[in-house]
């Protein structure tokens, strides 16, 4: 679910950046990054301590 809601949040801020005249690139490589660090947190939780 976490990782649904990180890339729909990164979707936005690409839209709202690319809609206010960021160049599409810029946009691209936030929502990239949002994207990692979602999918990134998704696969190290598991190994956080105190989870069973």
């Amino acid at each position: 679910m976490g990782l649904v809601v990180a890339t729909t949040v990164g979707l936005v801020i690409w839209i709202v950046l690319w809609a206010t005249g960021e160049k599409a690139m810029v946009a691209f490589l936030i929502t990239t990054v949002v994207i990692i660090i979602g999918a990134t947190a998704r696969i190290l939780a598991p190994y956080l301590p105190g989870r069973e």
